[in-house]
């Protein structure tokens, strides 16, 4: 599972491509570099992403685990029992 230091060196990654970035516009305009850092940034975002999806449902699924352990008390259980034979 991905954790928090994960997306922590994502983020540097990402930001070091942006220095990358905004050197190559200030220092020359070397379009195929600047292709070739826009491309890098693309695939860290996407992982970025998908690093954010899965520590975000590692965390729902763990509170849901918490939700449903105090659903499954004999009042709660009770109460949607009666609600859905109604």
């Amino acid at each position: 599972m991905a954790s928090v230091k994960d997306v922590e060196r994502l983020a540097d990654d990402l930001q070091g491509l942006v220095d990358q970035l905004r050197n190559e516009v200030k220092n020359g305009t070397d379009f195929e570099r600047l292709m070739q850092i826009a491309d890098e940034l693309s695939e860290h975002a996407d992982n970025a992403a998908q690093t954010f999806s899965s520590v975000n449902e590692a965390l729902m699924s763990r509170l849901n685990e918490l939700g449903g352990t105090k659903k499954s008390s004999s009042g709660s259980q009770s109460k949607s029992q009666s609600a859905s034979s109604s």
